[in-house]
């Protein structure tokens, strides 16, 4: 038989996350949708880097910010999940 006690244990809760570019504050719980599109970076720099051989870098952007900087660049791939195939025989 395995016997158990209970422990209150203290951790971090993410209350609010920051864009890096904009600076807009979006909130954990009320923004859940734009919070989960954000984009993290997290990084260290290698041999000659331009960041520093060795530096950590890192940035939290939003997903405004990341089409807006980036749009053109990105290339996204997939079908819409949820969409509709698209019918031409189809009358509206």
């Amino acid at each position: 038989m395995i016997s158990y006690r209970t422990e209150t244990v203290e951790q971090k809760i993410a209350e609010t996350v920051t864009c890096d570019v904009c600076k807009k504050i979006y909130d954990w719980e009320k923004d859940v949708m734009e919070v989960q599109e954000f984009l993290h970076i997290r990084g260290t720099g290698g041999y000659d880097s331009v960041f520093g051989d060795g530096f950590q870098f890192e940035a939290d952007i939003c997903q405004h910010c990341l089409k807006q900087k980036l749009g053109d660049f990105l290339r996204i791939e997939g079908d819409l999940p949820f969409s509709e195939p698209e019918d031409e025989d189809k009358e509206i």
